[in-house]
């Protein structure tokens, strides 16, 4: 049985891998390729993941873990904000970024600058339905921060 206790940072740790990983995979494995507000998106999840390992790994101090599981929420929601933003900007509701990314990497050549794909942040990659996959972010990253919450305020009160 799970300990109610370390339920929370699990959470907050699981999430973040589980996007950050969806978003790695669908950029390696499926060739859709990120625009400057994808990867603005993932850094929050970064971060999450980082705090949350931070949290398990100081389990033995209860205050500590629970502030670093906070964070680690709060950083979830961040990226769900951006995701919002994004979406937004993908569904024609405001405007975003005036530029454009590229995802190239390693030496710059000529070659590599005319061949590295343009990535316009206001048309998705892909949809399922009418939702982007911004928009998935942002429903899922929120949803998780919520439930992270929730299960501490549980155990804070148990």
């Amino acid at each position: 049985m799970l300990n109610s206790r370390i339920a929370a940072p699990l959470v907050a740790l699981a999430a973040p891998l589980l996007l950050y990983g969806g978003a790695l995979v669908s950029q390696f494995g499926f060739g859709l390729h990120p625009c400057e507000m994808c990867y603005w998106q993932r850094w929050p999840h970064q971060a999450a993941i980082i705090l949350a390992l931070l949290a398990l790994l100081l389990r033995g101090k209860d205050g500590v873990m629970r502030a670093f599981t906070l964070l680690a929420a709060l950083a979830i929601a961040i990226s769900g904000g951006i995701g919002v933003f994004h979406a937004g900007v993908e569904y024609g509701w405001w405007e975003g970024l005036t530029t454009c990314s590229s995802t190239g990497s390693g030496p710059v050549t000529l070659d590599s600058i005319m061949n590295a794909p343009i990535v316009r942040c206001d048309v998705p990659q892909w949809t399922l339905g009418p939702l982007s996959l911004a928009g998935l972010n942002a429903i899922f990253s929120f949803g998780a921060a919520a439930l992270i919450v929730r299960s501490l305020r549980r155990t804070a009160a148990a």
